[in-house]
């Protein structure tokens, strides 16, 4: 069970079915079946009435703490430290299958589609375990199929949907023909995307990340965007999950999945009416997010005032202009760019009085100005040039709003 005193088997037994993950506080239903508290609390407060591994409609919600496994997992933990030598040592997975027990296991899958939740798990923990195991699992023949069937099946149960995007999410960019694979999910005869909206909905964070990551990588060109887009309830999931959520890495790859579908014309839109614009402004307007989280909603921004409905809301709002004139300069080199290219939008190609006035009021012309005397690329120093025109800024007004040791240089 052990080897070298660091690398341990985690027994399946210790594993909630919902996250994969050591339980910390195991509960059991009425079903008999032991959860994670905090997994099951989370499946249950989102309606559900049924037990997620067996699909059994629950007579009760409530669950009873299952203390002689809590107790077997805290004995095993601690002999694990002790055996590390070290009670802080990190406990690191020993691979969990050997490429031929992973086979056999794809086997059974395939033979049993209806009971392939622990072995589906297994393969999860290997495909966790390295980037040679995820190439191994992507090149198996037919293994990427069988898992496309399984979610276009309509008939699976949630666990298992769950395990299903998990794992495209690990093994999808090691295929070799994405867009056989793109296809293959978007065919109309399958409900792939019904069971990544399920999922969206209702599965774990980690599930809710991979099933974004999986949209992502299926939206390789403009007709699998606008199949993917045409989803009922599909982008009205991902921007509630902007709104409600604050886990970085969902918010970053909610955010890159919406870039990637909205990325044709016509489907920008559709994203503004379902209320992108309110949502990427209290994203900006908070300052604690990550570089990356920023640069991707400003991207999203831009993509949503390329339209004349984004444009409208943009304007509307003042907040959201404020928020961009406060990013610009503070961020990066990009976010500066996708934040000039907004205001040039809706301040120089709309006209829009209502954004130059909250952009004079936040001090968007210094900014400006600093930014046509920066190393700056020369599409955004054009950009930022008829920004200057449309506020008619003489020189006289640039050096009175302008306090810097560099006013002897003039933008015309």
């Amino acid at each position: 069970m052990v080897r070298d005193n660091l690398f341990i088997t985690v027994p399946s037994l210790f594993r909630c079915p919902i996250s994969l993950d050591v339980m910390k506080s195991p509960v059991s239903l009425c079903t008999g079946v032991t959860y994670d508290r905090s997994s099951i609390q989370r499946w249950l407060d989102n309606g559900n009435n049924t037990c997620p591994a067996t699909m059994q409609v629950l007579h009760s919600k409530d669950f009873v703490p299952n203390h002689t496994l809590q107790r077997l997992i805290q004995i095993w933990s601690n002999s694990v430290r002790h055996r590390s030598n070290s009670p802080d040592s990190p406990i690191q997975l020993v691979p969990s299958l050997s490429p031929d027990q992973a086979r056999d296991l794809i086997k059974e899958i395939e033979s049993k589609p209806e009971d392939c939740l622990e072995c589906m798990s297994k393969i999860i923990c290997f495909a966790r375990e390295s980037e040679e195991s995820r190439k191994f699992l992507a090149r198996i023949d037919g293994f990427v199929s069988l898992l496309v069937d399984f979610l276009g099946s309509g008939n699976a149960n949630f666990l298992a949907l769950e395990q299903v995007v998990r794992v495209l999410d690990m093994i999808i960019s090691e295929h070799e023909d994405h867009k056989q694979l793109a296809n293959s999910m978007l065919k109309s005869d399958r409900d792939c995307l019904s069971s990544i909206l399920l999922v969206l909905q209702q599965g774990s964070a980690e599930s809710r990340i991979a099933s974004a990551r999986v949209l992502e990588s299926i939206a390789i060109d403009a007709e699998s965007k606008l199949l993917i887009a045409e989803k009922d309830g599909l982008f009205s999931e991902l921007i509630r999950i902007m709104s409600t959520e604050t886990d970085p890495t969902m918010i970053e790859s909610t955010l890159s999945c919406l870039i990637a579908v909205s990325m044709p014309r016509r489907i920008r839109p559709k994203i503004v009416r379902l209320g992108v614009v309110k949502q990427l402004t209290k994203l900006l307007s908070d300052p604690n997010w990550s570089v990356s989280v920023t640069e991707k909603a400003l991207k999203l921004l831009e993509m949503a005032s390329s339209c004349k409905e984004g444009k409208s809301e943009i304007c509307e709002n003042s907040d959201c202009v404020s928020a961009i004139v406060q990013k610009m300069l503070k961020v990066s080199s990009t976010a500066t760019e996708h934040a000039v290219t907004i205001l040039w939008s809706v301040c120089y190609l709309s006209r829009d009085d209502r954004a130059q006035s909250t952009v004079t009021q936040n001090n968007g012309l210094t900014k400006i100005l600093v930014l046509m005397q920066s190393n700056c690329s020369p599409a955004v120093r054009q950009l930022a040039g008829d920004l200057l025109k449309i506020f008619r800024v003489s020189s006289k007004s640039c050096l009175s709003s302008y306090d810097t040791k560099t006013t002897h240089i003039m933008p015309f």
